[in-house]
C-alpha cells in the first residue's frame, strides 16, 4: 500500500495492518500531513478482508509520538481560521480511528505525548514499554484541550487523574500509567514487539463479526442515555447471529476443534 505521504507508512503482515508514524528525526512528532494520511490508511485497512487487527506505532526507538510538531504551528495554527481547520483535519483523523470496525492496538514505546496521548487514547488498548513516558504539556505552551478530548480521558482514568495529568504537565511512567488505567499492559522493552504480535494473533483467530459488534456497542454505551443508538447495537448482536461464523463456531465447538472464522 502507497502512504499519501512518507511520513506515514502502512503495511500489512498476515492479519496485522501497520500503521508506522515515520516522523523519527522529530520523534513522531504530527505534522498536518500526518493527520491527513491517517483516515485514508485506516479506510484501506478496514476494507482488507485480511486485516483483522490495526497496530500503530512510531519510527525509531525514541518515541511512539511526541506530540504535534510545533514548529508548523506559526503557519498553521497562528490564527482563527488556521486552528478551526487544523482541528477540524485532526479531529476527522480521530473519529476516523474511532470509527474502524476492527481492533486497534496502540504499541507504545518512547515518549507519547500530547496529540500522541490522544492518538493512543483513540485505540482500543493501548500496550506499552516499560520505559514509556506519558503526559499532556497544554499548560506549558498555552493551549486549550476541546471537550472530546477531555472526556475521552476522563473517561479513561477519571477526573482526579485526568486533572493531575493537565494540572502537572509532567510525564508519566509506564508503571504510573497503568495504575491509572492510561495502559492496559506495560512490558520490558525488548518483550514488547512479540508481546503485541501475540496479542494480534490471539484477537485475529476469533471471529470478526463478534469484534466488530463488542466495539461498537461499547461506542454506544459511552454516548450520553438520550443519544445511544439500540437499533444500531441490536442489529450488531443479530448480524453475529446470522453469520456463517456462528455457525461455524457451534460446530468448531462440538467437534472440539479451533474455529475457522472468515468474518461472514
Amino acid at each position: 500500500m502507497i502512504s499519501p505521504t512518507e511520513r506515514m507508512i502502512a503495511e500489512t503482515d498476515g492479519a496485522i495492518g501497520w500503521m508506522m508514524f515515520n516522523n523519527p528525526a522529530r520523534r513522531n512528532a504530527l505534522s498536518l500531513d500526518m493527520w491527513q494520511a491517517m483516515p485514508v490508511i485506516l479506510d484501506h485497512f478496514e476494507r482488507d478482508p485480511d486485516v483483522r487487527v490495526i497496530v500503530l506505532r512510531g519510527a525509531g526507538d525514541k518515541a511512539f509520538i511526541s506530540g504535534a510538531d510545533i514548529s508548523q504551528f506559526e503557519k498553521q495554527r497562528s490564527s482563527a481560521d488556521s486552528i478551526a481547520q487544523y482541528d477540524k483535519i485532526a479531529e476527522g483523523a480521530l473519529a476516523a480511528l474511532q470509527e474502524v470496525s476492527k481492533p486497534t492496538i496502540a504499541m507504545i514505546h518512547g515518549f507519547c505525548i500530547g496529540g500522541g496521548l490522544g492518538i493512543a487514547l483513540g485505540c482500543d488498548l493501548r500496550i506499552a514499554a516499560d520505559n514509556a513516558r506519558f503526559g499532556i504539556p497544554a499548560a506549558r505552551l498555552g493551549l486549550g484541550y476541546r471537550w472530546g478530548g477531555v472526556k475521552k480521558l476522563v473517561d479513561l482514568v477519571g477526573p482526579a487523574y485526568a486533572k493531575e495529568i493537565f494540572f502537572t504537565a509532567r510525564h508519566f511512567t509506564a508503571p504510573e500509567a497503568q495504575g491509572m488505567r492510561l495502559i492496559n499492559r506495560a512490558v520490558p522493552e525488548a518483550e514488547l514487539d512479540g508481546y503485541v504480535r501475540n496479542y494480534c494473533a490471539l484477537m485475529a483467530e476469533n471471529a470478526p463479526l463478534t469484534m466488530g459488534a463488542v466495539k461498537g456497542v461499547v461506542a454506544e454505551i459511552g454516548k450520553p442515555g438520550a443519544q445511544i443508538d439500540r437499533g444500531r447495537c441490536e442489529a450488531l448482536v443479530a448480524r453475529c447471529f446470522d453469520s456463517k461464523d456462528y455457525v461455524e463456531g457451534r460446530r468448531a465447538f462440538m467437534e472440539k476443534r479451533k474455529p475457522v472464522f472468515v468474518g461472514k
